[in-house]
């Protein structure tokens, strides 16, 4: 039965079909053969989403896209000119920095590219940047999206692996800003190399103005993280509390959202989720059969036979997931696979924490590589180039993205400093 879901879900994929519709096709061929009922099937998946703390979900959803409707990413582009466009390449730096500060907002890899892609893509191209380059640098500064907090994928690993969301929050900071610092370094020498040059002279009183003007919006990701990690509010009411506060500044004091731009935010953000939401389901029904077939002690036993070196067995982990983030989406990966690998993770003694840090940022470097790399489509599409042409130049920034990951992989510290620091709940 674990050949006939597995071969069934790989000949899907091969065929074309997305993967969700794979996903729940396998799962389908395979309860119809053991004559199990379609009422179980419907519980399984009406189960999997049936969670208080998946409504943060569309919240965050609905936070990125009022963020970008309203203007506030204008003002953060603005903001991000004014501290980093007067260096070498400075456009590159901005369009990092921006990225950064909109993943503390919306928790999509995918929505942090569009959104600061639309804005930055063509003004590095307008300065005479690559297309291909531009878009890599957008892309890469996206994926880290899902690394800073709020984090969609964060959220769906700790509610399948029963791990503490707020720590999950406070492990993603440092490993999301020590990524930044790690991608500067070839930005700046690309720069020189290519003569791209300053934007700006730095100026202090435009500074100031930049951060009187993007104030309110800096708040956001205070506002929703520094509660959720603070413990005075969960998930999912810091997600709402989120979307309100957005709605506020944007309606009534920037005054940059209409009425049309609120529900067109409304629409937009209930495709995405109901698009996350299908696929979370059917993940959770493929992965409730792959636990009924025993298939993750059988992985376990198979793992810890060949080799019980944490170092090797690490190492090997990666590699898997590097791998399929690759051919297969981030939701399916952490839904399926995560409850399969954590027995590996605790009987190496790995803090769940340290373990889901470690998964996503894998996941991350996925929304960078074809065929399934959402971020790079994205960002391609914006900047009118081809898929091939960015990932070529996205090549040395994916090696540096995966040099820090195996540091954050064998160094626990970088994740657990801050949950430990702020004795965040586990």
């Amino acid at each position: 039965m674990s050949l006939l879901l597995i071969g069934t879900f790989a000949v899907g994929l091969c065929i074309g079909l997305p993967i969700a519709v794979a996903i729940f096709l396998s799962s389908l061929v395979v309860m119809l053969a053991l004559g199990l009922p379609f009422t179980l099937l419907a519980h399984q998946m009406l189960t999997a989403v049936d969670s208080y703390t998946l409504i943060a979900i569309p919240g965050f959803m609905l936070c990125g896209t009022l963020m970008e409707r309203s203007g506030l990413v204008e003002r953060l582009v603005d903001l991000s000119t004014c501290l980093v466009g007067w260096m070498c390449g400075g456009l590159s730096y901005v369009a990092l920095t921006a990225t950064v500060i909109f993943a503390g907002i919306s928790g999509s890899g995918t929505a942090d590219t569009a959104a600061v892609g639309s804005i930055m893509i063509p003004a590095l191209q307008k300065d005479k940047y690559e297309s291909g380059y531009a878009a890599a640098v957008v892309a890469s500064g996206g994926s880290i999206g899902i690394i800073i907090p709020p984090s969609i994928p964060m959220i769906i690993y700790g509610v399948t692996t029963n791990t503490s969301i707020p720590a999950l929050f406070a492990g993603g900071y440092l490993p999301g800003v020590l990524l930044a610092l790690a991608l500067a370094p070839y930005m700046y020498y690309v720069a020189r190399r290519k003569g791209y040059g300053t934007v700006t002279k730095f100026s202090r009183s435009r500074l100031g103005t930049s951060v009187r003007r993007a104030f309110w919006a800096l708040l956001v990701p205070v506002v929703i993280v520094g509660g959720i990690v603070g413990g005075v509010v969960t998930p999912t009411e810091a997600a709402i509390i989120g979307v309100m506060y957005i709605f506020v500044i944007g309606l009534f004091v920037y005054r940059s959202l209409a009425l049309q731009d609120v529900l067109a935010s409304f629409i937009e953000a209930a495709v995405l989720t109901g698009v996350i939401m299908f696929l979370l389901a059917t993940s959770s029904l493929f992965g409730w059969i792959m636990a009924r077939e025993d298939i993750p002690n059988v992985m376990v036993n198979a793992i810890l036979s060949v080799t019980s070196d944490k170092f090797v067995i690490l190492l090997g982990l990666n590699v898997l997931l590097l791998a399929l983030g690759s051919i297969m989406d981030t939701i399916a990966i952490l839904v399926i696979l995560t409850p399969l690998l954590m027995p590996v993770a605790v009987q190496l003694g790995i803090d769940p924490v340290h373990f889901g840090i470690m998964v996503v940022f894998n996941l991350s470097v996925g929304l960078l590589t074809p065929p399934v790399g959402y971020a790079l489509f994205v960002a391609s599409s914006i900047a009118k180039t081809s898929v091939g042409q960015v990932t070529r130049a996205i090549l040395p920034l994916l090696a540096i993205k995966i040099l820090v990951l195996l540091v954050v992989t064998y160094i626990p510290f970088i994740t657990m400093f801050l949950p430990n620091l702020l004795r965040v709940t586990r």
